[in-house]
């Protein structure tokens, strides 16, 4: 139902009950429950996840389907995700969404680019290009051996050989970071299309080496969101508001906001804060 453009069925919250959780690692859960709406989404699309008494927040679709079934991933950083942390199958959340701009998927061949919890919104969407026959190279960073999540889920879609994982202290994988192994990617072969997701200084390098390479890129950025519906403007980015006009925005988007983009951002109180690079 639309009333003026304004979609009124994803914007009314509906409570759904949490049907499983996953420890992936110490610091990070993934609950999946049942949503159809949600089960509709798009691979890059956010919910607004109500915890009762707690606050809503946003958090990244990281399975859709199948049948009505959905998920989020959630690391705990504070309060409401330190809340969502110790819920258990049966407790009950409230869901507006899914909003924002997801990742269009293309035939081709593409590389993903995840930094730490970054890498499960873009599992949906790997699916979605196994889908549209595209041969998919991913590049996977942690800190440590001991963050790695979802990389047990990436394998059984990709073969080993198409999986490059960073660690920055060399407990996994390969040592450094995941901007290391794009730059010989890029250097060495042609790609149709860079997908991204991780702290905003990677996505930054990221855009930037795929700028110099010539090569197209998609990015899922993240900024303070209260409303989710591009009205209260606290996501602002220049011209952007991060909840309406993205979360995921092209390498040409980002050419108007670079002097913004992956060097700094607003709190809740509207100052700017550094990002670390």
């Amino acid at each position: 139902m639309r009333l003026s453009g304004f979609r009124i069925d994803v914007n009314v919250m509906r409570i759904t009950r949490i049907t499983s959780v996953v420890q992936e690692n110490p610091e990070v859960k993934t609950l999946y429950f049942e949503d159809e709406l949600s089960s509709k989404g798009e691979p890059g699309q956010f919910l607004m996840v109500w915890i009762p008494g707690v606050d809503e927040v946003p958090m990244s679709l990281s399975s859709i389907g199948p049948g009505n079934s959905a998920s989020i991933t959630v690391r705990r950083v504070g309060e409401a995700t330190s809340a969502l942390h110790s819920m258990k199958a049966g407790d009950r959340i409230g869901i507006r969404g899914p909003y924002g701009v997801g990742f269009k998927p293309i035939a081709g061949r593409v590389v993903l680019v995840a930094g730490g919890v970054g890498v499960a919104p873009l599992y949906p969407l790997l699916i979605r290009l196994k889908d549209y026959g595209s041969e998919v190279y991913a590049i996977i960073g942690f800190k440590s051996r001991e963050d790695m999540v979802f990389l047990d889920r990436i394998i059984e879609v990709l073969p080993q050989s198409m999986v490059t994982v960073t660690t920055e202290d060399g407990s996994y994988g390969v040592r450094g970071v995941v901007t290391d192994v794009l730059r010989v990617k890029l250097e060495e072969e042609r790609y149709d299309m860079v997908y991204a997701c991780g702290p905003e200084g990677m996505l930054r390098e990221v855009y930037d080496l795929t700028k110099m390479y010539r090569v197209p890129v998609q990015l899922s950025l993240e900024r303070y969101i209260r409303c989710g519906m591009g009205v209260c403007g606290s996501c602002c980015l220049g011209e952007y508001r991060i909840c309406r006009d993205g979360p995921v925005f092209s390498g040409e988007q980002l050419l108007k906001v670079e002097d913004e983009f992956g060097n700094f951002k607003l709190d809740r109180a509207g100052r700017r804060l550094p990002i670390k690079r």
